[in-house]
């Protein structure tokens, strides 16, 4: 079935934005597992960019997970239709039959808007499945569902990622009770992390993530660990004579613990920003933690008798 709907809403800025019955897939992951890490457009022309892709994801979903995009105007789509368009024998309608929707609108202004989807939404197929393929709309207006610029800077957020960094630690290897275990991280790299989505000839999203401090959690409770968390960005390296102030300091033997080891935590946070404050949207930071085990000793002392 293929339905007329219209509604004011997005203009269209420039000519038929792309080729085909509508868009083609992309693909945006992270190297999160157990969560939807980043997003996979189906059938979409969104074009994903920017340094804050190929990261870590927060498993952040789509509030909406299909919606329509423009596509070709009524010759175009006839014409594609026309050459891609086949009937198997038995179908319950013939090659004439399924042409004739898009031979109807033929001579008139507007354009037809195709479904696209997030197909790592588990939401995604289900929610398609409730629209039709194809809708054809006046000029200068939206269906509804049409994509609209909140929805893109929703897509442009969750294909955001951030780097997983290493934890460093010193003193390295064994810390023990009562001495400072500065904590820093390596491997993060520019600390600004963006992503644009673009809907090419017509609306653009850019957000932004930007690494601003960082949270320990000494894996035991207060009575057997002293934190500190004056620490910045990424946490602050060991300078000798330097001022302790990001880190640990363990109080009691990690013996008693599970393998030995007490298991610290290390949760990078980014705040997240729109550019241009197209959108009103106010979006949690990203947070990743990664996580060490922390050995912790006693100092050994040894009493001799003088004589």
């Amino acid at each position: 079935m293929i339905m007329n709907m219209v509604v004011a809403g997005l203009l269209l800025l420039g000519p038929n934005p792309g080729g085909g019955g509508g868009g083609s897939d992309v693909q945006v992951r992270g190297n999160q597992d157990g969560n939807t890490a980043g997003v996979s457009l189906k059938n979409s022309q969104i074009i994903i960019s920017g340094n804050g892709r190929g990261g870590k994801s927060d498993g952040y979903r789509l509030k909406r997970p299909c919606w329509y995009e423009p596509a070709q105007n009524a010759s175009e789509m006839l014409d594609f239709q026309q050459r891609t368009t086949r009937v198997d024998p038995g179908a319950p309608q013939t090659r004439q039959e399924a042409l004739k929707p898009f031979v109807e609108k033929l001579g008139e202004e507007g354009r037809w808007w195709t479904v696209a989807h997030d197909s790592s939404d588990p939401n995604g197929v289900s929610c398609q499945m409730g629209l039709d393929t194809y809708v054809f709309v006046p000029p200068n207006t939206t269906p509804p569902a049409g994509i609209t610029m909140a929805e893109l800077v929703d897509i442009a957020r969750a294909a955001l990622t951030v780097p997983e960094p290493k934890i460093e630690l010193n003193p390295d290897a064994k810390s023990y009770v009562n001495l400072p275990t500065w904590v820093w991280l390596s491997g993060v790299g520019e600390t600004t992390r963006s992503v644009t989505a673009t809907l090419p000839g017509i609306m653009s999203a850019t957000v932004t993530a930007t690494l601003q401090d960082i949270q320990i959690d000494a894996g035991t409770t207060a009575d057997r660990a002293e934190v500190k968390e004056e620490c910045g960005p990424g946490g602050k390296p060991y300078q000798q004579g330097a001022e302790f102030t990001c880190g640990v300091r363990y109080l009691r033997s990690s013996i008693d613990q599970p393998r030995d080891v007490y298991v610290l935590e290390v949760t990078s946070v980014w705040p997240i920003e729109v550019e241009d404050d197209v959108v009103p949207f106010v979006y949690d930071p990203i947070e990743v933690g990664v996580t060490r085990d922390v050995p912790v000793g006693e100092v050994q002392s040894t009493v001799r008798k003088a004589g």
